[in-house]
């Protein structure tokens, strides 16, 4: 038995309706999908203003001028009248430029002093030193003079006693000058205290004449310094 089809059931008789019908609806909605806006909404934070109770002001700044200072009244300088002094030499100071019409003396005509040998020359420098007795022989007279004025010095020193109960010690610095004639004069002393310069000086008194020293064959004075120095043990 052959199976028969309704007519009006059939679907390839509207097959060409329902096609372009479908391809109208999908070009309709890609159409609205195209052409849909979309619009977002933001949603805004309410601001809130925070006003102080007080307002200070800052005052500006501003720049015065101030008036000068007044000026400063000296007072007149003081004039003294000193009176006048006899003994001020007043006569005018003679002129040291050459005067051409001044008549020169001959070169033989004019003295030279012949012995220009100073009157005092210093230990350090001199030619021949003086000599300490005892070192009449040495090699060198020089440190033998040194050595026998600390053996002179050693032997002849006492400590005041005196200066031992007042706790007086330090250095005595002593210069004094062999003389021309080998004696010893003018002696200069400088310490902490007058009882230890009193020492210094009677140990000194106690050296013997000298041989004086000599500078171009010509007996000097000769400065000598030397330390002497106490100190409590």
């Amino acid at each position: 038995m052959e199976a028969k089809k309704n007519e009006n059931q059939k679907l390839e008789k509207n097959s060409i309706l329902y096609f372009s019908m479908g391809l109208t609806a999908v070009l309709l909605l890609a159409y609205l999908a195209l052409e849909w806006k979309t619009y977002s909404v933001t949603e805004w934070d309410s601001a809130q203003l925070n006003l102080q109770d007080e307002l200070t002001e800052e005052a500006p700044i501003t720049f015065h001028k101030l008036p000068p200072p007044p000026p400063k009244i000296q007072t007149p300088p003081v004039i003294e009248i000193i009176p006048d002094d006899p003994d001020i030499d007043d006569s005018p100071i003679a002129s040291t430029e050459t005067n051409y019409t001044t008549e020169i003396i001959p070169i033989d005509d004019i003295q030279v002093a012949e012995d220009d040998t100073p009157d005092e020359v210093s230990f350090i420098v001199i030619e021949d030193v003086p000599v300490f007795p005892g070192c009449e022989g040495a090699n060198d007279k020089r440190a033998c003079f040194q050595e026998m004025m600390q053996k002179h010095i050693r032997k002849n020193f006492r400590y005041p006693e005196f200066a031992q109960e007042m706790g007086l010690q330090g250095r005595v610095n002593l210069v004094f000058t062999i003389q021309k004639d080998g004696s010893i004069a003018e002696v200069k002393m400088r310490g902490p205290h007058k009882i230890l310069e009193t020492e210094a000086a009677r140990i000194i008194s106690k050296l013997p004449k000298m041989t004086p020293g000599k500078q171009r064959g010509t007996a000097v004075k000769v400065p000598f310094a030397i330390p002497i120095t106490f100190k409590l043990q």
